[in-house]
């Protein structure tokens, strides 16, 4: 059965971005506005919740209802404490700041995986801290002091946009490459080890292209109750649209869904039985859509 999306929100000025479920509403970021708003199902209400973001895109819930944020522009991962401050995280690999940071999620050991790509638009200010030469998967995790130390993941990525742990959490999937930039664009899953290391990578789908051009690759993914993979990609440029796709872990297309919207962003579930799936894009607005038989993965730290 097809899936209608409505727009809920929306438009604000420049793409909307991440999503997190927290328990009642869906938060959602605004890049060029620099906010995290939240949009309130019941009542339709769109209130802002977090300003100053520096171009925060994924969010993701921790332990103790922490959200963390991918700040593209301060090159961090940000903690958004419950009492309406915010601390940073680790930043320097190896003595240098890292790059452009656009999606995350957050394991059972608060170890925080995320995309550490190139945006297409520059940090701002003067460039005294040059990005890295490689584009990587990076975590965070707390040593034993209770510091934040940072380590690579991969080693073969050239424009990772967004990550996400299968149930068991032995399973770290990767959307790999930017139509942007040279490379392919995958969808990957890397089976990890108990330290969090990443082996070689299984490719589960391959964007192609055509007489139009590349066809976008998922800029966003979350995960669904039976482990199946939910992601949003594509564009009206080339290829068969902006889609949502319903992978299998194996990587087989179980369903695909046409979206309203062009460059789709991110997608999360919500929802008392978190069977809406949420999608925001670069037309600044934010959709919504029934489900159906498909439903999200509980956070384990928020409350459905």
């Amino acid at each position: 059965m097809a899936w209608t999306f409505e727009k809920v929100a929306g438009p604000f000025d420049g793409a909307t971005g991440g999503l997190a479920w927290d328990g009642s509403a869906m938060l959602f970021t605004l890049l060029e506005e620099q906010k995290i708003m939240r949009f309130e199902p019941e009542t339709g209400s769109v209130k802002e919740s977090r300003r100053h973001t520096h171009r925060a895109n994924g969010i993701a819930f921790g332990p103790n209802a922490v959200l963390y944020g991918a700040q593209e522009a301060g090159r961090r991962i940000i903690a958004f404490q419950r009492d309406g401050s915010a601390t940073q995280t680790a930043y320097q690999l190896n003595g240098r700041f890292h790059n452009q940071p656009s999606d995350l999620c957050v394991d059972v050991s608060r170890r925080i995986w995320f995309a550490d790509g190139y945006s297409a638009k520059p940090p701002p200010g003067p460039h005294i801290f040059p990005l890295l030469d490689h584009a990587s998967v990076l975590k965070l995790e707390v040593g034993p002091q209770r510091e934040w130390m940072l380590s690579r993941i991969t080693h073969d990525t050239v424009a990772p946009r967004a990550v996400l742990l299968s149930s068991d959490e032995n399973t770290l999937y990767v959307a790999e490459g930017d139509v942007a930039r040279t490379g392919p664009r995958e969808l990957r899953a890397y089976p990890l080890d108990s330290s969090g290391r990443a082996g070689l990578h299984l490719v589960l789908h391959t964007f192609g292209g055509d007489h139009r051009g590349k066809h976008r690759g998922v800029e966003g993914m979350c995960l669904e109750r039976e482990g199946n993979i939910v992601a949003c990609a594509g564009w009206r440029t080339a290829g068969p649209g902006p889609l949502i796709y319903v992978f299998s872990p194996s990587g087989a297309v179980l369903e695909s869904h046409a979206l309203p919207c062009d460059l789709p962003m991110k997608c999360a579930f919500g929802g008392p039985r978190l069977d809406t799936l949420y999608v925001t894009a670069g037309d600044g607005c934010l959709y919504r859509a029934h489900t159906a038989r498909y439903s999200g993965a509980p956070n384990r730290w928020v409350s459905a």
